[in-house]
């Protein structure tokens, strides 16, 4: 193919190309020249023209393709264009010539297409140019269109369109000519001539003024004709003619002549014109006026749904704002419209038209206004309702038949206004609430209207009231329960009310806070009510009886937790609706007359739909014992249909139609339940299903019936797309056939189903038929195999005997039955039985695959893979793909052959897929040939089709036929002329490329010769179909470019793809927007900037003419915003997904990089509504004008903008305001700068980037805007936001202010966002959400003034006062689950207000000494000292709210099988009928409030107080938990705080455990803080040390969590918990021995019992012992931090991270380090709470972990940040030491042995040989605790005290000044111990300090560390002569002084001496003249032996004396120059 990217065809390699090939290769060769040829130089253009038009022209007489002649015809319009212009008509000539040839044979068509094609690209491209043949080229064309085919006029259509689009208002001479000849073709019966006509008039009336003026009516008539018998593009294509030729005429866009009458057209006339075609067609007046004569309708559907689409593109064209002008007469006409008598001649009809003016109405308010106007439009709507409406006064005027023409107007308003309602959502508010409109009277008031169908509207309508605004669900259900009590005697009230009931229970579902649960015991009592009192008086009988059945059904939607208390209820109902046993049924057929049988089967008919209603919504409840009970009306029913025959034929029709909904409910009740349970039944079931089958006349609807039982890809063959376009509301009707479309009246029960649309259920009739499908599917696997035969064989037998319609008929029911039970069969793998079963349902499956009926044979290709799937036989399968290989063989009928080919690929479906290449070799062997057979379109399609499902079902083993295969697909999309009639083979073609490109898969990426040809004919595939006309191929072409991106990225280019997808964004059809969707959402996962930018580059190619929304959206506001515009305007729920995906991408991959650009956009979004609370805030000055306003106001143009968007939906603002949190969270993983304004304003002077800081503003208002708008989701969205921003800016500090916070200017904003969502009328969920922000922003620390704090503090105070009340006061408008919610929410919320004031009080009494003395000023303290203070005030209520919140967690948390000991009542906060909906709530609320608990019980001591009154209205007494009030249970202060101990103790330890919160890591965090409070206490403490059982337990707990956490914060405050547990135990046990000894007196203390574990015996019990589980946690801890202290992880620790090696443990961090000193205290704290024998156990593992960290800091393997663990090492380390137990009588010697031996191990540390120690004074420090604090015995044994004395020398040898003045210290400490001791050391280290103080007179220091070293040698010799006997200690002192006297400078040396000499000597002074006086004979006896020594010594103090002498000396006053010199002169 690179051969082919030549400007000049390159003819010598395509001359050695085959036939095909060279297709391939002049398109691509055209494909690359249309590309190449904008970009190539005109002279160079010019140079090569003559030869490239030769080639083109040569092309066009090579009998090109379709997609050929186009690209071709674009080509040669180009060089022209590019080239030299002047020759073109000598192209136009031959291309006329070719036109005008006699040739008709089949191979010159293609020639004659694409001259044709070449033409109008010619004129469209060179336009004006060509003016002078333009005559003449017109009258070819459209003489050739006389005797042209249905191709060659399609081709001519699109022809003169072009020429028409380049020509422009040249083309007017034509405009006649051009006309008639459209006209003609609109209605020709090739439906792709009819869209290419519409198209080519569409163009025509941009400059053929009469179109819309002289031949408006003609025009419109020939459009009515054009949409009979129509496809679906028809429709589309000629109602946009028609209504763009419709808003021509009434808003010309040009000046027109005046009409007759001399006045422009109006929209009366306008809709006249439209309602005379929906009204008669396109018939001419005589046959209008003969059907009128007969009675009759020639009015199709198809004719009405088109002009339905006319009337929707008639008011999209004219705008919004003419919709909003326009809007009261526009519905006028159109209700008008809906109750004129002709187009409701018949219910049918009656259904049709209602649905058409619905939609009408539907996708022009919904899509087109805004939600001001849509409020407005509601308004209307609810006055049109008025004039209407039946009052109750009025019911007896039944007879009146304007009743019964105006309940169609009632409809379509009620439906209208329900969608508006539901649209708007919580919006709609004021809408409800304005009592000058009465919308919900006037709703209310329908209920009563005689007929069905305007009342089930009306109460669908209260339904939609109810889930916009959950707060009128249960004031509209009151309201309609007590009209309907009160009017239980007029029918019409009955039926109405209970609809309206029901529909309110329905919506339900989708209101999140629920209903009252006291509501359906309400709607249950009044369900009983009506039919108990049904058969009181036979005039409402059936009313009664059907609404008392429809509220029971609506009931059970409420749930399990509703239903399950009023089950037994209601089962005694359903029992009492059938006899209670056969013989009573039996009984019963022999009595009774028509209307008594007629109630009877309508009762029971209601009463099995509230069964299935139960089984559907409450199927946890039926239990065994519930399904006993219904066993007898269960038998009874399925009895009952047996004898239906017989009571029909005794009684009539009258009650035909009650016998089929009665056997319409028993079969859906059949289907839902377990076969088991009416196993008897099953012959006489099995042979009524066979006759409903085979009936004569049996309702059947195939594209009701058919689809669903298809696969799903096997579906694009029948071509049914309904479903899939923006037009399927009305579309729908068209596939119903004769049996009407569905409507609500056909089945009240489904006005309370879940879905969100309106329900059509079709006619009970075929709505029978599809469940008698469906239960045989149920029964027939339950059959033996003998019946299993004998059923199948009965249905063939039937089929051959049936004839004609009634034998297909027959054929769809029991193909689809038995498609259905193989289908059961197949996925249960029970197997279907022998051959006797096998060959009759093959025949009855291969006798479907061979009918004419498509969805037909794709059902019966489903049967048999479901077939092959039940048998799970090899051989069979394989009998059966030979037996379809040989049929599509010898078969001649195309029919058949296309089933067998679908039924070949399909057969291993469900088998695992194809797995032999044999079988693969040979289906594809077969399939080749029928795809390339050009004689059948419809067999080319499927056998495409089943070659995609072969290539999908192969996978990788297709790969041998891969190539092939796309040469197929490509010659076919190059060469098959069927293009625009046969759609589906295209569609087949573009199925298998999807899938072939899938097999490639990756490999796509090589760059082999082979790869590279498959890729190229791929993409040019895709090309193929993307440059086709219809919408379906290009969705396609762009889901293989997906697919193809996905595999070979980098080979896409999406510099053109990108563009074409942006094109079709906004595109008609739905299936292209999906795809197009789609494709952007993958290509921003990994491209999202690109294509950005891709999409921006489009604006400047678009064409100016068509300015379309999509090319100003995206100039304005980039790809980004037009996808926010689509998704505001688009309903399909998968695309809406769809797009938000994408954004989602967009905004991870360039929000950081294009922060303004997104924040703008979505403040633009959030911002562009027209009707907005904040709106009002932020302007109030519009306030006082907006109530002036009347309510017409709203249709005027709109002057409020929101930037480049405009009345955006509350669910688009929503998202945006997500979108915002979504870019702070990513802000937040990007860059510091964005939370640092002083580092964000310093780097934006630096560099261009952005910073989130710098948009606060923005942020603020954003959230501010949301918060207070009407919509409630937008609020809640906006509080969240709020939020966010408060958690994430409020540390963030002003650099402008110090001190102050960058969110403390927003307090104003931060207040008025809150205040509205504590009124007396919000939501529970926003005042909750509300809550959270309240105390967050409190507790942000962010305020500064008390006034401010008291702002919001007064916000909490007021939602307290909500609270107080409880479950005494019950919520009338949600649900009491609700309630828990908001008093959680408070509750929460101050209580992590509380946690913050206590810390903050903390921390201010703990730098109060600090900050007292140093500041004082006049203003009050801060905010954060007073805010403790403000809590008080509320805290005796708050307390006690706290624990009783508390108390109902820890019953919540109880396991199921203590679910008994629940309160009946409920809890203090939760009913126990919501006991589950509170449960979450309290799960999200528990934590903060166990934290602020144990801070409130630290703070009192646990000492009870008259805390007063708590300004509660009922008494709250949780803390007695549970006690009463008689004086005989009144519990002491004691048991209460006992009660309250164990209250948090067990919710602590049940929730850590095993952590299930979301928000794991707080809770785990309170509950350790809750409890570190506790135990800081005296009392709580001593409970848990004496209570050893819990201690243990909760150590199990902690160790538990240690292990499973591996946060740092979490970690230390477990072993701070555990150190706490341990002191605790520690005071019991001091506490119990000093008991003793008081007790047992001082003379007894030999005989005292030992107390602390290990007792008598020393043994420690472990899950028992405290000190054990300790010992496991700190050992725990250790090991992960240095797992080398165990002998089996010293080889290499797993913990270590990669580099470190085996053996080496990385560096501790400071946290690592405080966690290891924090495990070693609580070691060291072990032995003293064991008895002396328990010590002796213990210590081993103490010392040993001990020793071993110090051994490790020693070798410096801790890191440098081991400072904090030395000192804690150290300490543990004293602390074992100086324990009491260590010189007790019965533990003194394994103590000492022990120590001995730890000293051993220090020892044998330091000694490393050669090797210097990284931390030797932290070994010499240890080894001095040893000898201050261990027993003599221990340091004074051999050879220990020689190491140390040794020890110590080594290191008054050290080079290092710092360890020589820590040795230096440390002996000092030893020398001064207790007599004894210091001797053996004062011995051989005297000598040591004295040799290095002598020393130093030649060698002076000379830094500071070694004058430091230095005196404290110095210090270590004078503590040396003090601790010295007296004898001795003369002698020593004579050695002393000569040591200080050598450290003294004489006069002259001083001067010139460093620093650290001067220092010396100075320090050496002061120490002998305090010295002297002590020892005064021993410096007599040195200054008269040593005169030298005198001498010094009398000059230093000499010199001395005199420098100070000089210093006191006062100086005389000179003059000083100023510190501040200034640098000009004044003067």
């Amino acid at each position: 193919m690179e051969q082919a990217h030549t400007l000049l065809l390159n003819e010598d390699a395509c001359g050695q190309l085959g036939e095909h090939q060279r297709a391939e290769f002049v398109y691509e060769w055209l494909r690359f020249l249309k590309k190449l040829l904008p970009t190539t130089d005109r002279a160079d253009v010019k140079q090569k023209q003559k030869r490239l038009v030769e080639q083109l022209l040569g092309v066009l007489t090579g009998s090109p393709g379709p997609p050929t002649r186009r690209l071709l015809a674009q080509c040669l319009a180009l060089v022209y264009r590019c080239g030299d212009s002047l020759s073109a008509s000598l192209a136009l000539d031959r291309c006329s010539d070719i036109i005008r040839s006699k040739d008709d044979s089949p191979s010159a068509l293609p020639t004659r297409l694409a001259a044709i094609t070449c033409v109008g690209a010619l004129y469209e491209q060179l336009g004006r140019l060509l003016i002078s043949s333009f005559k003449e080229s017109v009258g070819t064309l459209l003489k050739a269109m006389k005797s042209a085919e249905s191709q060659g006029r399609y081709e001519i259509m699109l022809s003169v369109e072009r020429i028409l689009r380049g020509l422009g208002v040249s083309a007017v001479p034509c405009h006649r000519d051009i006309y008639k000849a459209a006209r003609a073709c609109l209605t020709d019966r090739s439906m792709a001539v009819r869209c290419a006509a519409a198209k080519c008039l569409l163009e025509l009336q941009r400059e053929a003024v009469f179109l819309w003026s002289s031949e408006l009516e003609s025009t419109a008539t020939l459009c009515f004709r054009a949409f009979e018998g129509s496809s679906y593009d028809v429709r589309v294509a000629v109602a946009k003619l028609l209504g763009t030729l419709l808003a021509s005429a009434l808003e010309p866009k040009q000046p027109v002549a005046p009409r007759p009458s001399g006045r422009r057209m109006c929209l009366e006339e306008v809709m006249e014109l439209l309602s005379g075609g929906f009204l008669r067609g396109g018939a001419g007046f005589l046959r209008a006026s003969g059907d009128m004569l007969k009675g009759g309708s020639s009015v199709s559907r198809d004719i009405r749904v088109g002009i339905t689409q006319a009337c929707v593109v008639f008011v999209s064209a004219l705008g919004s704002g003419w919709l909003e002008l326009s809007f009261p007469s526009l519905l006028a006409l159109l209700l008008e419209l809906a109750s004129h008598p002709r187009a409701t001649q018949t219910p049918a009809d009656a259904a049709c038209t209602r649905r058409c003016v619905s939609f009408a109405l539907r996708a022009t308010l919904g899509t087109l206004l805004g939600e001001k106007a849509q409020v407005a439009a509601a308004k209307e709507i609810c006055r049109a309702i008025s004039p209407h409406r039946k009052t109750s006064d009025a019911v007896a005027a039944e007879a009146n038949p304007e009743v019964y023409v105006n309940q169609h107007i009632l409809v379509c308003a009620l439906l209208e206004l329900g969608s508006l309602v539901h649209g708007l959502g919580s919006t709609a508010t004021p809408l409800v609430q304005d009592s000058s409109i009465g919308l919900l009277d006037s709703v209310i008031s329908v209920l009563l209207h005689p007929s069905a169908s305007a009342r089930l509207a009306a109460a669908w309508c209260l339904r939609c009231v109810a889930v916009a605004m959950p707060a009128q669900a249960a004031v509209l259900l009151d309201r309609c329960v007590e009209r309907l009590t009160a009017l239980k005697s007029c029918p019409e009230a009955v039926a109405g009310y209970s609809a309206a009931v029901a529909a309110l229970l329905g919506a339900v579902q989708h209101c999140p806070l629920g209903i009252p649960h006291s509501k359906g015991k309400m709607v249950l009592e009044l369900a009983e009510d009506l039919l108990r009192s049904a058969t009181q008086n036979s005039r409402i009988s059936m009313q009664r009886a059907q609404g008392g059945w429809l509220l029971l059904a609506a009931l059970n939607t409420l749930g399990p937790a509703v239903v399950g208390e009023l089950l037994g209820r209601q089962l005694l109902l359903l029992r009492c609706a059938f006899p209670p046993s056969v013989r009573e049924l039996e009984a019963e057929l022999r009595r009774g007359d028509c209307f008594t049988w007629q109630v009877t089967l309508e009762g029971r008919a209601g009463a099995l739909s509230a069964l299935k209603s139960l089984v559907l919504c409450c199927g946890e409840l039926l239990t065994e014992e519930v399904w006993a009970r219904l066993q007898t009306p269960l038998s009874c029913a399925v009895t009952l249909l047996n004898h239906l025959p017989t009571v029909v034929k005794s009684y009539g029709n009258q009650i035909r139609n009650a016998a089929t909904l009665y056997r319409l409910r028993v079969y859906e009740i059949l289907v839902l339940l377990p076969p088991e349970t009416y196993t008897e039944a099953l012959g006489s079931l099995l042979r009524q299903l066979v006759n409903e089958l085979t009936a004569e006349n049996p309702s059947c609807c195939e594209l009701l019936l058919l689809p669903s039982l298809c696969h799903p890809t096997d579906l694009t063959l029948t071509g049914s797309t309904a479903h899939d376009t923006d037009q399927r509301y009305i579309e729908e009707q068209l596939q119903s056939g004769s049996l009407g479309i569905g409507t609500l009246e056909y089945d009240p029960f489904t006005i309370f189903q879940s879905s969100q649309q309106v329900p059509a259920p079709v006619p009970a009739a075929t709505t029978l038929t599809n469940a008698t499908v469906q239960l045989f599917g149920v029964i027939f696997p339950q059959l033996a195999t003998p019946h299993r035969a004998q059923t199948l064989e009965q249905l063939g037998e039937a089929l051959r005997q049936l004839k004609g319609v009634r034998q297909q008929t027959a054929q769809i029911l029991v193909t689809s039955a038995l498609c259905c039970a193989l289908k059961a069969l197949g996925g249960a793998r029970a197997g279907l039985g022998g051959e006797e079963v096998c060959k009759p349902a093959r025949s009855l499956l291969w006798g479907a695959l061979e009918s004419p009926n498509g969805l037909l044979r794709c059902v019966a290709a489903e049967g048999c893979a479901r077939l092959v799937q039940a048998l799970n036989d090899p051989a069979f399968t394989v009998s059966m793909t030979m037996a379809s290989i040989d049929k599509l063989k010898s078969a001649r009928e195309a029919v058949c052959r296309a089933g067998h080919a679908l039924c070949l690929a399909a057969l291993q479906r469900y088998s695992g897929g194809i797995s032999s290449p044999q079988q693969l070799a040979s289906s594809v062997g077969v399939l080749f040939p029928l795809a390339h057979d050009t004689s059948s379109p419809e067999l080319q399609t499927w056998s495409v089709h089943a070659l995609a499902v072969l290539v999908d079902l192969s996978g990788p083993l297709y790969r041998a036929h891969v190539e092939p295969s796309l040469s197929l697909v490509l010659r076919l999309l190059l060469s098959s002329p069927h293009i625009h009639t046969h759609t589906e083979l295209h569609f087949s073609l573009a199925l298998c490329l999807h899938q072939l490109i899938t097999t490639l898969g990756p490999d796509l990426q090589g760059e082999s010769d082979a790869v590279c040809s498959l890729r190229s004919v791929c993409l040019t595939a895709c090309a193929v179909l993307q440059e086709s006309q219809e919408c379906v191929l290009q969705a396609q072409a762009i889901s293989c470019l997906q697919q193809l991106h996905l595999f070979a990225p980098k080979h896409l280019n999406l510099a053109q793809l990108v563009p074409s997808l942006c094109v079709n964004m906004c595109s008609s059809y739905l299936w292209l927007r999906r795809a197009v969707v789609a494709c952007l959402r993958q290509l921003a996962q990994r491209e999202a900037v690109e294509v950005c930018e891709h999409a921006v580059t489009l604006v400047k190619e678009l064409p100016r003419r068509d300015n379309t929304q999509l090319d100003v959206t995206i100039k304005e506001v980039g790809l980004e915003g037009a996808l926010f515009c689509l998704l505001d305007r688009e309903w399909d729920g998968r695309l809406c997904q769809d797009i938000r995906e994408t954004l989602g991408h967009m905004l991870s991959s360039a929000a950081t990089g294009k922060l303004a650009h997104w924040l703008k956009l979505c403040k633009d979004v959030l911002l562009a509504s027209a009707d907005s609370a904040a709106a009002g805030a932020l302007e109030p000055q519009q306030e006082d004008d907006g109530d002036r306003d009347d309510d017409s106001s709203v249709f005027h143009a709109r002057s409020e903008s929101g930037g480049s968007f405009s009345s955006l939906r509350w669910a688009t603002r929503v998202f945006a305001v997500e979108c915002v949190c979504r870019v702070v969270a990513l802000c937040e993983s990007a860059d510091p700068a964005h939370f640092d304004m002083a580092l964000a304003q310093e780097r934006r002077l630096q560099e261009s980037t952005d910073f989130l800081v710098l948009h606060l503003a923005d942020l603020i208002r954003m959230a501010f805007v949301a918060a207070t708008d009407h919509s409630q989701q937008l609020r809640l969205a906006g509080l969240q936001t709020l939020l966010l921003v408060i958690r994430k800016f409020a540390s963030v500090p002003e650099p402008e202010f110090p001190g102050h916070g960058i969110l403390e200017q927003y307090q104003a904003n931060v207040g008025a966002a809150l205040r509205p969502a504590f009124t007396a009328d919000a939501p529970p969920d926003v005042t909750a959400k509300a809550c959270q922000v309240c105390s967050a922003w409190i507790s942000s620390g962010v305020v500064s003034e008390l006034r401010d704090v008291r702002r919001v503090h007064e916000l909490l105070v007021s939602s307290l006062q909500r609270v107080q009340g409880g479950r005494e006061v019950p919520s009338l408008l949600y649900n009491e689950g609700t309630a828990a919610m908001e008093t959680l929410a408070v509750l929460k919320a101050w209580a992590e207000v509380y946690i913050v004031a206590v810390q903050t009080a903390s921390r201010s009494e703990a730098s109060e000494a600090d900050t007292d003395e140093g500041t004082g000023g006049a203003g009050g303290p801060p905010a954060d000292a007073n805010l403790l203070r403000f809590v008080q005030t509320d805290l005796p209520t708050l307390s006690r709210l706290w624990l009783a919140a508390l108390q109902d967690h820890a019953l919540l948390t109880l396991p199921p099988q203590y679910a008994q000991q629940l309160p009946p009542a409920g809890g203090t906060f939760y009913a126990a009928e919501t006991l589950e909906q509170a449960r979450p709530h309290y799960c999200s609320s528990w934590a903060p409030i166990l934290h602020a608990c144990a801070l409130w019980l630290n703070s009192t001591g646990f000492i009870l107080m008259d805390e007063g009154p708590a300004n509660l209205s009922r008494p709250v007494t949780p803390t007695s938990m549970g006690q009463s009030t008689s004086l005989s249970s009144v519990k002491s202060p004691e048991d209460i705080n006992t009660e309250r101990l164990h209250l948090i103790l067990g919710i602590s330890v049940e929730f850590l455990c095993s952590p299930h919160s979301q928000n794991q890591m707080e809770n785990i965090t309170s509950c350790l803080q809750a409890l570190q409070a506790l135990l800081d206490v005296p009392w709580p403490r001593a409970k848990v040390g004496n209570d050893q059982a819990l201690s243990v337990e909760l150590l199990t707990v902690l160790h538990r969590l240690m292990v499973t956490r591996e946060s740092v914060e979490v970690q230390l405050a477990v072993l701070q918990l555990v150190r706490q547990v341990v002191c605790a135990a520690q005071e019991h046990v001091r506490e119990k021995r000093h008991s003793a000894e008081v007790d047992d007196g001082a003379a007894e203390k030999e005989t005292l019992p030992e107390f602390g574990e290990g007792r008598d015996t020393g043994g420690l019990v472990p899950g028992r012992s405290l000190v054990f589980g300790a010992l496991q946690l700190c050992l725990c801890v250790l090991l992960r931090k240095l797992p080398q202290l165990s002998p089996r992880l010293a080889g290499g620790s797993p913990s270590s991270p990669p580099g470190v090696p085996a053996g080496i443990s990385a560096p501790l961090h400071a946290s690592d380090c405080r966690l290891v000193a924090t495990a070693l205290a609580i070691l060291s704290d072990l032995p003293s709470i064991c008895s002396p024998e328990g010590s002796v156990c213990v210590l081993p593992t103490v010392l040993y972990l001990l020793v071993g960290v110090l051994c490790e800091l020693v070798r410096g393997v801790v890191g440098p940040a081991g400072a904090p663990l030395a000192s804690g090492a150290l300490q543990a380390l004293r602390s074992v030491l100086s324990t009491p137990l260590s010189r007790a009588e019965k533990s003194r010697d394994a103590w000492s042995h022990m120590l001995r031996c730890a000293l051993h191990t220090l020892l044998d540390c330091g000694d490393t040989g050669k090797e210097a120690l990284a931390d030797e004074v932290t070994l010499l420090t240890a080894l001095t605790i040893f000898l201050l604090w261990a027993s003599p015995e221990v340091t004074s044994s051999e050879p220990l005290q020689s190491r140390l004395i040794q020890r110590f020398k080594t290191n008054l040898q050290a080079k290092d000044p710092m360890i020589l003045r820590r040795s230096f210290q440390l002996l000092t400490s030893v020398f001064q111990s207790p007599a004894g001791a210091p001797g053996p050391f004062m011995q051989a280290l005297g000598a040591a300090v004295m040799g290095y103080l002598r020393g130093v007179e030649s060698h002076r220091p000379q830094t500071p560390e070694e004058q430091q070293a230095v005196q404290e040698g110095a210090r270590a010799l004078e503590a040396l002569v003090q601790a010295a006997e007296e004898t001795h200690r003369p002698q020593l002192v004579s050695a002393l002084l000569p040591v200080l006297i050598s450290f003294l400078l004489d006069e002259n040396t001083l001067a010139s001496a460093s620093g650290p000499s001067r220092a010396l000597h100075t320090w050496a002074l002061q120490e002998l003249m305090r010295l002297g006086p002590q020892h005064p004979s021993a410096l007599r006896d040195l200054m008269a032996s040593a005169p030298a020594m005198k001498a010094r010594l009398e000059a230093a103090i000499k010199g001395s004396q005199e420098r100070n002498s000089t210093k006191s000396t006062p100086q005389p006053p000179s003059k000083s120059s100023p510190s501040i010199q200034l640098k000009t002169n004044f003067l």
